[in-house]
């Protein structure tokens, strides 16, 4: 079922790419045409595609995800839950690729970045594949017209970030940057990484070539990779050869391994304004606007009830908001579709209690 529904998809993708215009951004959702190994096998890549509305060519960031630690989750992530991301980096003047990695969301091929035996992981083979990935996607990118295909820079999340790193001890052409926010492979709980000193090596292994300037983001509460590991990492990636500054940055919510997402833009922004103005890429000033959308929260809500909906609103699209007549409701965002963020809001609003739940609002990627 997995498997038909996620070739479904990808047909309708294909056929008619969505890109749509808002503003000062564009928006495409699109299937990028990747090729793998020896015989240039095909695997479309879901992508979703945001840069500034103009014909001129700009730097482009590849946004890299992580991995759900449940895989029956991962053909459920999708490029659009990074949305808000995404737009922050396109309004100062880049062109953002958010891309799902082969058999994640919709993307076509078998998955491949397994680390083999629990007992002797190879995270760096597991690496090197996932950067085959980022490498294809950025080919495919840099033939864009709005794209300037010199000025690439990677920033990837958890084993994005880890993959990025990866990719960076065999940078392809036009890669003049890396930023690994939370970077790393293996936790399988909470402050649990299986043989940390294996990854800690394929970072050593990775530095031994990578020259590229880097940057290392981790966060003092950081549940899957903390500070204590992430000095050994950049110690051993460093003292390998490799070119990385390290920041620890104070601890953020109640796990600071997902610094890097839509919460925490006010303070990851600054971050990389600096760092890519030093790679060469620095952002635009001032920056686009981006149209928000705006909304009166349903009446009678409570302290909680505003702020969540307040939540829903500054949320990623494709995303909806249900309630029922007693007050009790849920909201989904970053969904494929309108329509599976509204089923999800539904769920969401029953399954904390609430009976004969109304969706109420919807808000669709801008079309």
């Amino acid at each position: 079922m997995i498997l038909v529904r996620r070739v479904f998809i990808l047909m309708l993708l294909m056929l008619w790419p969505v890109q749509a215009l808002c503003g000062a951004l564009v928006y495409e959702q699109t299937m990028l045409p990747a090729r793998f190994g020896p015989e240039r096998a095909p695997a479309n890549l879901e992508a979703l595609i945001v840069r500034p509305a103009d014909q001129e060519r700009h730097p482009l960031i590849v946004i890299c995800h992580g991995t759900p630690r449940d895989r029956n989750e991962r053909p459920s992530m999708t490029p659009l839950s990074r949305t808000r991301e995404a737009e922050e980096l396109a309004r100062r003047g880049y062109c953002v690729l958010v891309f799902m990695r082969r058999a994640f969301g919709a993307s076509g091929g078998d998955y491949a970045e397994s680390s083999g035996k629990a007992e002797a992981p190879e995270y760096a083979a597991s690496g090197r594949v996932a950067a085959q990935d980022i490498r294809e996607a950025i080919r495919v990118m840099q033939e864009k017209p709005y794209v300037d295909p010199r000025k690439v820079v990677c920033v990837g999340a958890s084993t994005g970030g880890f993959s990025v790193t990866a990719l960076a001890a065999d940078p392809p052409p036009g890669l003049i940057a890396a930023v690994s926010f939370a970077g790393g492979k293996g936790s399988s709980a909470p402050d649990t990484v299986n043989k940390p000193e294996r990854l800690v090596q394929a970072f050593a292994e990775f530095g031994r070539t990578a020259r590229i300037p880097m940057l290392f983001v981790y966060s003092e509460n950081d549940h899957f990779f903390g500070p204590a590991l992430a000095r050994d990492i950049h110690r051993a990636f460093t003292s390998s050869g490799g070119k990385a500054e390290l920041l620890i940055v104070p601890p953020f919510g109640e796990d600071g391994h997902y610094f890097f997402s839509r919460k925490g833009i006010p303070q990851w922004t600054p971050i990389l304004d600096d760092f890519l103005a030093r790679v060469g890429a620095p952002p635009r000033k001032p920056l686009l606007a981006v149209d928000r959308i705006q909304g009166t929260p349903p009446p009678n809500l409570s302290e909680k009830g505003r702020a969540m909906f307040g939540d829903y609103l500054d949320a990623s699209p494709n995303k909806a908001f249900a309630m029922n007549p007693k007050g009790y409701m849920g909201w989904a965002g970053g969904k494929r579709t309108a329509e599976e963020a509204a089923a999800k809001a539904l769920e969401f609003c029953g399954a904390t209690g609430g009976q004969d739940c109304k969706v109420l609002r919807q808000d669709a990627l801008p079309r």
